[in-house]
């Protein structure tokens, strides 16, 4: 198999030479479950396992390999499996917070080019979780496209277009229906040997019956959305890494009911750049947009110039964020303890066992 039909580059090759030894090889994730992962590579499709020194040294999850990774491999000839030692550094990565109370990142996807964000026309439509998605989209280091499917049972389709267009921040908008293979070609553009896209969307948006009109064929499954809130049950259960014929890699997500952010204030103005962009007119240079005197960003929506509803959904992910960073503060500082004591507590054991060396 040709590593560059995987998406294989010369960053990649770089840093696989600087670790290169005779007994490993480089492969990608295609799938992963439970710590059993599918691996592509020259020698062709693999199941594959984490060596222990790779779980151990892990601190987090997000060190841990996802679907998109590049991995260093060795063969283990006795079981008929691959052996992960490594994981090659990501060019890109699309990550939310975990779920619950626990701070910590969890990587999606990694190594993609271009992020689709999928959102059906029908009950799907919401313009806040649009917002939602691409400031996560912006903290990716990737391209991104907002697809809008399902403009077979939209009949003002392009009074939505228009309403997304405008909250877009430039992204480009691209409206289609899979259901009847229409607009499937505007893709295309953006779909290329060696190039990786990945499609993210709320259940029942249609991911996986646009995967299937571009494979020509039935492979992902797919189900019916409920008639009265137009959302789709899990049916893509796994993310997984397909290679098309044509050329070009696209990974199938799971349905995304709620994302938690796991980004930076910047993504934030990069996902609103109407916003950031009014907000250099204010009189004062720290304004909240909120009480303070010429504020431009209420100016605009006291002119019609700004939806206040997008506002609003700002400001709660601005709220969102600034959390979020007072926590990632408190977990770096607890994590810093933690490697104090431990670096204390080994050079105690070395001090004790140099002693002990020496006592007669």
């Amino acid at each position: 198999m040709d590593l560059k039909e995987l998406g294989w580059n010369d960053f990649f090759e770089k840093h696989f030479n600087e670790i290169k030894t005779a007994d490993i090889q480089p492969a990608r994730v295609t799938t992963s479950q439970r710590e059993i992962y599918c691996i592509y590579g020259e020698f062709g499709e693999l199941r594959a396992e984490l060596a222990g020194k790779l779980r151990f040294d892990a601190s987090s999850l997000s060190e841990l390999p996802v679907v998109g990774d590049w991995v260093t491999v060795r063969m283990d000839r006795g079981h008929g499996l691959a052996i992960i030692e490594g994981i090659l550094p990501r060019i890109s990565k699309l990550s939310r917070k975990t779920t619950g109370k626990t701070t910590e990142e969890q990587v999606l996807v990694a190594n993609i080019d271009i992020i689709f964000l999928v959102n059906g026309l029908d009950g799907d439509y919401n313009l806040r979780r649009i917002e939602r998605y691409l400031t996560v989209a912006m903290e990716s280091n990737t391209k991104s496209v907002i697809l809008l499917n399902k403009t077979d049972v939209c009949p003002d389709s392009q009074v939505k277009i228009a309403e997304v267009e405008a909250v877009s921040s430039g992204t480009p908008v691209c409206a289609l229906s899979a259901m009847k293979n229409e607009g499937i070609e505007k893709l295309n553009e953006y779909i290329i040997k060696g190039r990786t896209v990945a499609f993210i969307g709320s259940s029942g948006a249609g991911k996986s019956t646009i995967i299937n009109c571009l494979l020509g064929e039935e492979r992902q499954k797919v189900g019916a959305v409920r008639e009265y809130d137009d959302r789709g049950k899990h049916i893509t259960t796994h993310r997984e890494l397909i290679i098309l014929p044509g050329g070009g890699i696209v990974i199938d997500n799971p349905g995304l009911r709620e994302i938690q952010l796991w980004a930076d204030e910047p993504a934030l103005k990069d996902a609103f750049t109407d916003i950031d962009t009014f907000a250099l007119n204010c009189k004062f240079g720290d304004c909240a947009h909120a009480e303070e005197p010429e504020c431009a960003v209420r100016g605009a929506i006291e002119n019609g110039s700004l939806d206040p509803k997008r506002f609003q959904g700002y400001l709660k992910l601005q709220k969102e964020l600034r959390y979020l960073a007072t926590r990632k503060e408190k977990v770096k500082a607890h994590n810093a303890k933690i490697v104090t004591e431990k670096r204390i507590s080994k050079a105690i054991k070395q001090i004790k066992k140099h002693n002990n060396k020496y006592q007669f």
